[in-house]
């Protein structure tokens, strides 16, 4: 683009400004210049165009038509081309022109309208270059950041340093990576996030205060994060778009850098939960752990973490969250994700109590990651030293998974802490459990049902008081006798006694899996 005060700034133009328009017209941009003699050019100029004419439509149409028609196409003004026959400008133009607040010029007989083209082509060619310098210049900016470290907070630092913008980035689980002249509360940080979640991802959102642009920042074609102005993608110019979308390409060799040292750290975890489980790997084991910041010959733990449901992998981003947590907190670990769960292992020198607690907190965040979904943690209990490791992260992996089958109910129990039955019962299919519920319980269902008794509640009722006749009659608010003949009635239906010890535990075992359906 350039400017009609670009043109009349060239002296070899010899352009004198008859009629400025309103202000700023002489400095507004301006597309191209269109030479006609048409008396209605409105179909052909386009906006923004520069009309150059000698007037040679004059006396088929009156000056205020002829410019009430480059109006209409919206064109920057008029150029008028003087000429022997006509030394100075129509004053009827002039009039025309400053009436319709149109810009008019007019240019010397000795200069020729191609002069025009060629000055507005050099201008054309001049930014093209200056911005092909400006690219080049700041890749290399760019390049050097990326190359020392400097991260995302190093790429916008280098972008800001020509373009004064408002910038973040922020990645698809909403976390704010990098920010400058830019503050995101945590509403807009789950907006961005649920606009990179779309398919294809959102490019302007409303983030309340106003609409920001997004440029995708991503590696191997995936949307991992975005670059975010703080102002709508109409009010860039086209240098501040080019600058970002060079941004962003770079932002995504970054991410796409700490996606393979993420990989590399996952799958050395990965090695080290392998190890341990193989038992006879002691030295390995403690060496693994020192390259994570673990000391191996202090006390250890391991939790399990998951999100509670029917899914059967751990989502995207979940060990990341749990990493990022247990940094801040200050607890060296290493993270490793599974298909079903993310284990961690935890050097830990504070006393016991404080590690239900501290997965509280990490139950927590990840719930904030992950809304709508119930996280659980499984402790294994602690470890004097590395080779002591294997008993911990299997305790913790069990108690993880009773947790995560469970409806509701803690998100963080210790291994030690779960009853028997439900570790028992975490071993055995799900559909195997449902089934032998069930069958047990569907007759005495269906008595209840078509009598209005209260024969499953009053068996709940007599296994939660340990089988106290007296206690359990109180509690139902019936007569010991009527208790023993709700019983009898149960024992016939089910073929279950209450009074035997395998028959009560038949009982218990139904209920709870039906509890835990």
């Amino acid at each position: 683009m350039f400017t009609l005060n670009a043109l009349v700034s060239d002296a070899a133009l010899e352009l004198t400004v008859l009629v400025p328009g309103p202000a700023g017209a002489l400095e507004a941009p301006v597309a191209w210049v269109h030479n006609t003699e048409l008396p209605d050019p409105s179909a052909y100029v386009q906006e923004n165009e520069l009309v150059l004419t000698n007037g040679l439509w004059l006396g088929q149409v009156t000056a205020a038509e002829f410019v009430a028609n480059v109006r209409r196409a919206r064109a920057a003004g008029i150029v008028f081309g003087l000429r022997a026959e006509m030394p100075r400008a129509p004053q009827e133009l002039v009039a025309a022109c400053a009436e319709a607040g149109l810009p008019l010029l007019e240019i010397s007989q000795a200069v020729p309208f191609t002069a025009i083209s060629h000055a507005a082509s050099a201008i054309y060619t001049d930014q093209r270059q200056r911005g092909l310098i400006g690219m080049v210049r700041r890749g290399d900016a760019l390049a050097t950041a990326i190359s020392r470290g400097a991260g995302a907070s190093g790429v916008l630092r280098v972008l800001t340093k020509d373009h004064d913008l408002p910038l973040a980035v922020v990645d698809r689980m909403g976390r704010l990576l990098a920010t400058t002249g830019a503050q995101l509360d945590e509403e807009q940080l789950r907006t961005v996030a649920a606009g990179l979640s779309r398919r294809p991802p959102a490019l302007e959102l409303d983030l309340g205060t106003g609409l920001a642009a997004l440029y995708p920042v991503g590696a191997v074609g995936d949307i991992d994060a975005a670059l975010v102005c703080l102002r709508p993608l109409f009010g860039l110019a086209p240098a501040e778009r080019e600058a970002l979308e060079q941004a962003a390409r770079f932002l995504s060799l970054e991410v796409a850098k700490q996606q393979a040292v993420q990989a590399i750290e996952m799958r050395f975890a990965g090695e080290l939960l392998e190890m341990v489980l193989s038992g006879g790997r002691a030295t390995e084991v403690a060496e693994r752990l020192r390259a994570f910041g673990v000391n191996p010959a202090g006390p250890l733990t391991v939790c399990a973490v998951a999100l509670a449901g029917d899914e059967t992998s751990t989502p995207h981003g979940l060990a990341q969250v749990i990493g990022d947590f247990l940094a801040s907190e200050g607890v060296p670990a290493v993270v490793a994700g599974g298909t079903q769960d993310v284990v961690t292992v935890l050097a830990w020198n504070r006393p016991e109590p404080e590690l239900s607690p501290l997965a509280g907190r990490l139950v927590k965040a990840v719930d904030k990651r992950f809304p709508g979904r119930r996280a659980v943690a499984g402790l294994g209990g602690l470890a004097p030293h590395s080779a002591e490791l294997r008993r911990p992260l299997m305790r913790s992996r069990e108690a993880c998974r009773v947790l995560r089958r469970g409806p509701g109910g803690p998100a963080v129990r210790g291994f030690a802490e779960l009853g028997t039955h439900r570790l028992l019962l975490g071993l055995v299919d799900q559909d195997t459990l449902r089934a032998f519920s069930h069958d047990l319980l569907a007759s005495l269902r269906r008595h209840d049902a078509r009598r209005g008794s209260e024969l499953e509640r009053t068996i709940r009722a007599f296994l939660d008081h340990d089988g106290h006749w007296a206690t359990t009659a109180a509690a139902l608010h019936i007569h010991v006798n009527t208790l023993r003949n709700r019983l009898a009635k149960a024992a016939e239906l089910t073929g279950r006694d209450v009074n035997r010890t395998e028959d009560r535990v038949d009982l218990f075992l139904a209920l709870a899996i039906d509890a835990m359906a």
